[in-house]
């Protein structure tokens, strides 16, 4: 059976970095396509899949639509919604990168008209997959922690200085700062694993000297089911803090660093080569109390999933990997997240 062929808006990071080699390896399919503009884009992606036709613009693809089998999308944000819906306007199933838009209410919008459609529609939340998420949903799964009261998840960096590209845009249409970059994975991450939320605080701050949006967040949330979580995301963090760490009433699990696959890929390491996604052991997290505590070995994780998944959807063998109505859902909190901060109180959901 020949392979399934997909297009790819865009060759900046995430287009080169993660989606087309993540399709690449993919059994069953292959990049087909990839849109990009830039010169030396043009150039990079020709050589990276000279199998590949490299295009210029979204017309020059669309106009290729029944030739492809799927498209993704990894332009700027602002992009986002108007070509989901050209792509489910041509019936071509959609990957949309995160954040999935700029509002829920947009994001709602490309939502129900996948539906209508009945085009395949699903979102880009790799760090599902990360394999440090992987060990905190198997030490949750087992229990060891007895009833878990507070989840604590931190994604920070250290860049300093602010960069000239649509990230660090002030426009509220490019969806730019650290809430909808690092805040559409950690927030994804906390309702995954503890559900729906009822309350949000959050303190959003711009710290960088000319900066446009926010560089340093909090945000705390009142899940339904009783959990607080505490989330943090800084532009301006030099040392090395604990990327999760889950308080039960029976015991405490902390874990340090940071998933590898993102740096293996820009290494060249794929799915499949000898130590893909797997973790130092150094960075193992423990689980217990003060003294007593044991290593809980780092899961391997497993980008390479989510494109099997949409294959095996595509193919009509499973469900896609991201229902998009989680990723509206992650929006409504984020937006409750910059209303907290602008008004310096709690927001109900």
């Amino acid at each position: 059976m020949a392979d399934l062929r997909v297009g790819i808006f865009g060759y900046g990071t995430g287009g080169r970095v993660f989606h087309a080699p993540l399709v690449d390896a993919t059994p069953g399919l292959t990049p087909a396509a990839i849109v990009t503009s830039n010169p030396d884009r043009v150039g990079q992606a020709s050589a990276d899949y000279p199998a590949a036709d490299v295009l210029p613009d979204a017309d020059a693809l669309f106009a290729k639509a029944d030739e492809l089998d799927l498209v993704v999308i990894s332009t700027p944000n602002r992009t986002h919604v108007p070509l989901a819906l050209r792509a489910i306007e041509a019936g071509l199933p959609v990957v949309v990168d995160k954040p999935f838009a700029p509002t829920a209410d947009e994001a709602a919008k490309v939502v129900e008209a996948a539906k209508a459609a009945g085009v395949g529609l699903t979102v880009f939340q790799n760090r599902r997959f990360d394999s440090d998420f992987l060990t905190v949903r198997k030490v949750l799964d087992a229990g060891s922690l007895g009833d878990v009261f507070r989840f604590e998840s931190r994604y920070d960096r250290w860049v300093p200085k602010p960069r000239d590209n649509w990230r660090e845009f002030g426009d509220p249409a490019e969806a730019g700062g650290l809430l909808y970059d690092l805040g559409a994975h950690i927030v994804d991450q906390a309702l995954q694993l503890f559900g729906p939320v009822t309350e949000v605080y959050a303190e959003v701050d711009k710290r960088r000297a000319g900066v446009s949006v926010d560089d340093d967040v909090f945000v705390a949330l009142q899940h339904a089911g009783g959990v607080r979580s505490h989330l943090w995301a800084s532009a301006l963090a030099g040392t090395r803090n604990p990327r999760f760490r889950v308080l039960g009433d029976k015991a405490t699990f902390t874990k340090y660093g940071l998933d590898v696959q993102e740096p293996q890929i820009k290494d060249g390491l794929r799915p499949g080569d000898p130590g893909w996604a797997v973790e130092p052991p150094s960075d193992a997290g423990v689980l217990g109390v003060n003294e007593d505590v044991e290593t809980v070995p780092t899961e391997v994780g497993r980008y390479e999933d989510f494109y099997a998944q949409v294959r095996d959807a595509l193919l009509g063998k499973g469900e896609f990997p991201v229902d998009p109505a989680s990723a509206v859902e992650a929006l409504r909190v984020i937006e409750a997240a910059h209303l907290s901060g602008a008004e310096r109180r709690v927001v109900t959901l």
